[in-house]
C-alpha cells in the first residue's frame, strides 16, 4: 500500500513485532497493542541511500503503515513509537478504507539516549485511502521534506519557513486559546464588579495577541 505514492528505492516493506516497543509500555499499553493493531509495517525510508537527498537535522525519515482493528485510544501507540524510535515517523494509520496521516517534533531525552520527547503532534482527519491531497515533496533536503509535510497537516499557510517555527507557533496558539478559555469562564463566574471588569480587560487582550498571531501566520 503506497500510500504517498513514494519511489519504490524507498521501499523497505518490513513487518514490525507489536511487542518491539514493550520496554516503553505498561502491561495496559502492551495490550492496547495487541487489540487495536493488526500490523506494524516499516514501509518506506527517505534518505540520502534512497533518495538522494541528504538533511542536516533529519538524516532518515522513516514511513510506518499501521493497520488497525479499532481506532479507539490509539494515538497513545503512536506516541510510544515515537518516543522509541529516534528518526521523524511519518505515520500512515489505516482502518478499513479510511488513513490517518500524522508526525511530530521531538527531541533526545537529556539523560536518556533510548528514549525521544514529543514537542507537538502533527495530523490529518480520517480521509478516503484513494482520495486524500497529502504528499510528500521529495526536493531540497530531508528537513525540508518533513516540515512541508508537518506544515501540509497543520493546514497553515507557506508564510512559516521550518519546523522549529511551526511548533513554536502551535504551542503559542494552544497556549493563548486556553489561557482565553480561562478567563471566559472565570468571567462568567465573577460577581464582583471590578474584578470582572479586570478579567475582561485581560480577556481582551488575550483575544488580540491571538488574533495577531493568527494574522501573522495565516
Amino acid at each position: 500500500m503506497n500510500l504517498l505514492n513514494l519511489p519504490s528505492t524507498t521501499r523497505v516493506d518490513k513487518i514490525i513485532p507489536k511487542n518491539a516497543f514493550d520496554t516503553f509500555t505498561t502491561s495496559q499499553q502492551k495490550k492496547k497493542f495487541v487489540d487495536l493493531v493488526e500490523r506494524i509495517r516499516w514501509s518506506n525510508k527517505l534518505s540520502s541511500e534512497t533518495i538522494n537527498l541528504s538533511g542536516t537535522d533529519i538524516r532518515e525519515i522513516q514511513i510506518f503503515l499501521l493497520e488497525l482493528r479499532n481506532d479507539e485510544g490509539f494515538e497513545e501507540l503512536l506516541e510510544i513509537i515515537n518516543r522509541a524510535v529516534p528518526y521523524p515517523i511519518i505515520f500512515c494509520v489505516v482502518l478499513d478504507d479510511k488513513v490517518m496521516f500524522s508526525a511530530c517534533q521531538k527531541h533526545p531525552h537529556p539523560t536518556n539516549a533510548d528514549v525521544a520527547i514529543v514537542d507537538w503532534v502533527y495530523k490529518s482527519e480520517w480521509l478516503g485511502t484513494e482520495n486524500h491531497s497529502f504528499e510528500l515533496h521529495l526536493r531540497r533536503n530531508l528537513d525540508f521534506v518533513y516540515f512541508d509535510f508537518c506544515r501540509q497537516l497543520s493546514g497553515k499557510s507557506e508564510k512559516i519557513t521550518g519546523l522549529a517555527e511551526l511548533t513554536i507557533y502551535e504551542q503559542k496558539i494552544k497556549k493563548l486559546s486556553s489561557s482565553i478559555s480561562k478567563l471566559e469562564s472565570e468571567v462568567a463566574k465573577c460577581k464582583q464588579f471590578n474584578k470582572r471588569v479586570e478579567l475582561n480587560i485581560e480577556l481582551q487582550k488575550k483575544k488580540a495577541e491571538y488574533k495577531e498571531l493568527d494574522k501573522e501566520y495565516n
